[in-house]
C-alpha cells in the first residue's frame, strides 16, 4: 500500500533503541493516544474547522468503542509518527502504515484492517479497454496458480505497450516484479504528471490502488476506464494494521480482536465503501 519507500528510511538502528525507551505496559488500557497524519484523503484529513475525518477516523473511533477505550486523535507528519510512538508521545498510528518486514524490525502491528489491490488503468476507447474489461475480482498473487493464469493474460494484453506508475511505492514494485521485459515501464514522481501523460497519449496504461484509480476515471470525466483483475497481497504488502509498540502486547490483542468483529460484522466492509466505492476488507 501507500509509502513503502517510507519504511526503509524509518528502520535504521536508532528506532530500534527508542523502541526500547518505553517498556511494557501492565495497567489496564482505559485510553488510547492515537495518531494520524489528517491530510491523506480520504483516508483521514483535516476538515475546515480543525476536525479530523476520514475512513481511519471513523473506523478508529469504531475500533474504540469496541475496546471500551476512550481514544483522543491527533495529527501529525508522517515521516515523524514511528519515533513519536516509539518515544512514548502516542499509544497507536493509524495512517494507513503498510504492514512491510522492515516496519515489523522496529515496532508491532495489529492484524491488517485494510488491503488494496493493484490494478490497470487506461483510456476508455483504447484496445486495452477492449479486451480487460473491468471486474470486481480480487486474486492474491500468494495464489501462484490463480495469478500466475492472470497476470499471464494481461501480460499478452500489455505487450510492448508503455505503463506509468508511481516511482515510490507499491505499484513500482507490482509492475517491476510481474511486467519488466514485458511492457515498457515509465516511473513519475506524481500521479498528476502520470495521469497527463495518459490522457496526452504518451502512455497506453497506468497502474495503482483501484481506489486511487477511480479517483483518476471519476476527475477524467469519464475518459479514462479500469482494466483488467486487480491482485492483492505478495510483493503488494499484507495490507495496512494499527502501528503499536512491541511492548504494548495487550493493546495488539484488543485492536486484533476489535478489528477482527468489525471486520466479521461487515463494518469494515460498510466504510470503506462508502469511502471508496469498494471493499478494502482483507481477503489474505
Amino acid at each position: 500500500m501507500k509509502r513503502l519507500l517510507v519504511a526503509t528510511l524509518l528502520a535504521g538502528a536508532g528506532l530500534a533503541f527508542l523502541s526500547c525507551a518505553v517498556q511494557a505496559q501492565d495497567k489496564k488500557w482505559t485510553e488510547v493516544r492515537i495518531v494520524t497524519e489528517g491530510g491523506f484523503v480520504p483516508w483521514n484529513y483535516t476538515k475546515p474547522d480543525g476536525t479530523l475525518a476520514g475512513f481511519e477516523v471513523d473506523l478508529a473511533m469504531n475500533l474504540c468503542s469496541r475496546m471500551h477505550v476512550k481514544c483522543t486523535i491527533a495529527a501529525q507528519s508522517f515521516d515523524s509518527m514511528i519515533p513519536a510512538l516509539n518515544a512514548g508521545k502516542f499509544d497507536a498510528i493509524v495512517d494507513d502504515l503498510a504492514i512491510t518486514p522492515k516496519r515489523e524490525e522496529v515496532i508491532s502491528f495489529s492484524v491488517p484492517y485494510a488491503a488494496l489491490c493493484e490494478t490497470f488503468g487506461t483510456m476508455k476507447d483504447s484496445d486495452i479497454a477492449k479486451q480487460l474489461s473491468s471486474d470486481d475480482q480480487i486474486i492474491p498473487v500468494s495464489d501462484a496458480a490463480v495469478s500466475g493464469k492472470a497476470l499471464e493474460s494481461m501480460k499478452r494484453v500489455l505487450k510492448d505497450k508503455t505503463i506509468g506508475t508511481l516511482s515510490s511505492g507499491t505499484s513500482v514494485d507490482f509492475i517491476n516484479a510481474y511486467f519488466s521485459g514485458t511492457s515498457q515501464i515509465r516511473q513519475y514522481k506524481t500521479p498528476e504528471a502520470r495521469d497527463l501523460d495518459l490522457l496526452s497519449g504518451r502512455l497506453d496504461a497506468i497502474v495503482g490502488s483501484k481506489d486511487a484509480l477511480l479517483g483518476t476515471a471519476a476527475k477524467a470525466g469519464g475518459n479514462i476506464a479500469i482494466a483488467g483483475t486487480c491482485f492483492q497481497g505478495g510483493v503488494l504488502g499484507k495490507g495496512s494494521g494499527v502501528g503499536l509498540r512491541k511492548a504494548d502486547t495487550e493493546l495488539k490483542a484488543m485492536f486484533d480482536k476489535a478489528i477482527r468483529e468489525a471486520q466479521a460484522d461487515g463494518t469494515i466492509k460498510k466504510l470503506s465503501e462508502a469511502t471508496f466505492h469498494m471493499d478494502v476488507t482483507p481477503r489474505q
